[in-house]
């Protein structure tokens, strides 16, 4: 328990003072002030989205892209796993994985990271993040200037990779390759993944 008071509910008990929220929504100053928030929650429009418990496909795909991104991309640039990155006062999202610049993760106290330091956001979907991963963050990711979006979804057992750009005249992505086996591009840096490793590493448990 938080050494802050928690506020009272109707019938006089405490509770989490996330359950309350403000006139206008939260901020995402708040993700870091709320005492208690349970892990991984994003802020999207003001609303507080709270993780569901990861499929095994999920928490796999997580690892492969991190690891495979992690070993081909540039020395100056990093990669980051379910980290918040902050687009607006309104939004704060948790994507997958996210490649950024190198220079925004020296400090270690770190809580979230800029948009306009991401390079590539990368999410795997999940049945209870469909509408968001295809719909609500694109549109977000784009208009924070993220160039490249990547969804990872499950397709009978197998990752299918959708691959989008934004299109600088219009600022939204436009799809630039859907990849079953092998995701192989030069954007943002030289890519060659195998994706039935996904599908192998689950079989092999």
């Amino acid at each position: 328990m938080s050494a802050e008071t928690e506020p009272t509910t109707a019938a006089g008990a405490q509770g989490p003072q996330w359950t309350r929220p403000p006139l206008g929504g939260w901020s995402a100053d708040d993700l870091d002030r709320l005492p208690n928030l349970p892990p991984h929650t994003e802020l999207i429009d003001g609303s507080l989205v709270f993780a569901a418990p990861q499929s095994l496909f999920h928490s796999r795909a997580v690892s492969f892209f991190s690891e495979g991104l992690r070993s081909v991309s540039p020395r100056d640039l990093a990669v980051v796993s379910r980290f918040t990155i902050d687009i607006d006062r309104q939004n704060r999202p948790e994507p997958d994985v996210v490649v950024v610049r190198g220079d925004v993760v020296e400090d270690p106290a770190l809580t979230r990271l800029p948009a306009e330091s991401v390079v590539l956001a990368v999410e795997v979907v999940s049945p209870e993040s469909l509408s968001r991963d295809r719909e609500t963050k694109p549109v977000k990711y784009a208009r924070a200037t993220i160039q490249h979006y990547w969804r990872v979804e499950n397709h009978d057992d197998r990752a299918v990779v959708y691959v989008f750009e934004r299109e600088p005249a219009t600022g939204i992505y436009t799809s630039t390759g859907i990849f079953h086996d092998r995701l192989k591009t030069s954007v943002p840096f030289t890519i060659d993944l195998d994706l039935t490793a996904i599908t192998a590493r689950r079989r092999a448990l």
